[in-house]
């Protein structure tokens, strides 16, 4: 029988996962909720940007009504970097239905311990335990990029020192207008601090992953270190998500550096850039446009490069799908597994059953 899903978000992440849960005979789509006034009313059709027939499923932007469809579990994808504690509280509304979630944000709920307080996590355990729920958050970066692909790797190791993940990436043409400009502060002043650089947010950002591959990896982590550089845009020239004036932010590289023993042993780094020549002593990626690359020291050592492409889009647009994929291809086994929180670390490999279309015709 199909598992009964609600969905929420239809942003970047949320309208691609939107169009698999359509489409995927394992699933019933049961209700919609968005955060846009004029989606009200929409069908999900309409809102996966869908060449097909009416759903007959509605966008509301009432949680609760989405509740009251009694879905066995929710895709939970709104908007989390600029509202973290709502996000949160979204996901404690559904938990406490008896609804299992699986989403994108809120994103420190990946892997929580050592990132969020304690009596945080304790309150989000005890009510998925005790309404027998639970809840699944994942991504890319932070996501399967850096936590599941490791992990593959590092499991054929006999000695690791270094484990480093990077996207390394042309944002042009990512639309993303809140991450553009308030979050990663392009074509903002130089001398105006973006949120993702302020003390301490890159380290709660991807901590869950230095956290979770130090878990996996069986080491503690003493400190977390943040650095940063940046580029400013030699002329004026135009995005996806607006124009980039000249001198004003234009390319980033930061790393988070998660310290074992005074030593660095797990680094998230990052190249964004909004044109390809610029940064050109950082790293570049090994296709066009960008890739994630990750690199183990030890025996033996690795630099693998996972280059996303899509018929539909480039890099940027590949990058999402695949996101997508991995919440919703997660559901099956969320929704059978136990209840609390599930990371990467404890659930089974999903392996993308029931994705599989043939040969075109």
């Amino acid at each position: 029988m199909a598992i009964r899903v609600g969905h929420v978000g239809t942003g970047n992440v949320g309208r691609l996962a939107l169009r698999q849960l359509i489409g995927d005979a394992r699933f019933d789509l049961v209700g919609v909720c968005v955060s846009n006034p004029e989606k009200v009313g929409k069908d999900a059709v309409e809102l996966a940007e869908l060449d097909a027939g009416p759903t007959g499923v509605t966008a509301t932007a009432d949680l609760d009504a989405l509740i009251a469809t009694e879905p066995d579990c929710v895709v939970y994808c709104a908007m989390g970097d600029t509202r973290p504690v709502e996000a949160f509280d979204d996901c404690i509304r559904l938990l406490a239905a008896g609804i299992d979630v699986v989403g994108s944000a809120p994103n420190t709920l990946q892997y929580p311990w050592g990132v969020m307080p304690d009596k945080v996590i304790k309150k989000l355990e005890s009510t998925a335990t005790d309404n027998e729920a639970s809840i699944f958050i994942t991504g890319v970066d932070p996501g399967f990029a850096n936590d599941l692909i490791p992990f593959a790797l590092a499991g054929t190791c006999q000695q690791v020192e270094q484990i480093r993940c990077m996207e390394i990436a042309d944002y042009a043409t990512y639309d993303g207008a809140t991450v553009m400009f308030d979050v990663m502060g392009f074509g903002k002043p130089m001398d105006e601090t973006p949120m993702l650089f302020l003390p301490g947010i890159l380290g709660m950002a991807w901590g869950t992953t230095i956290r979770q591959l130090a878990a996996g990896l069986g080491v503690t982590v003493d400190e977390i270190v943040e650095h940063y550089e940046e580029e400013a845009a030699p002329e004026a020239f135009d995005v996806a998500t607006g124009r980039v004036e000249k001198g004003t932010r234009a390319a980033v590289r930061f790393e988070i550096i998660g310290m074992v023993e005074g030593r660095p042993a797990i680094v998230v780094e990052h190249v964004t850039r909004l044109r390809g020549d610029l940064g050109a002593q950082w790293p570049q990626p090994a296709q066009p446009g960008g890739c994630y690359r990750v690199e183990i020291v030890g025996e033996p050592a690795y630099r693998v490069d996972i280059c996303p492409s899509s018929e539909r889009g480039d890099h940027n647009h590949a990058a999402i799908v695949a996101a997508a994929g991995r919440i919703v291809n997660a559901i099956p086994t969320v929704v059978d597994g136990p209840s609390g929180i599930r990371t990467t670390l404890d659930l089974p490999l999903v392996t993308g059953a029931g994705t599989f279309v043939g040969a075109p015709s």
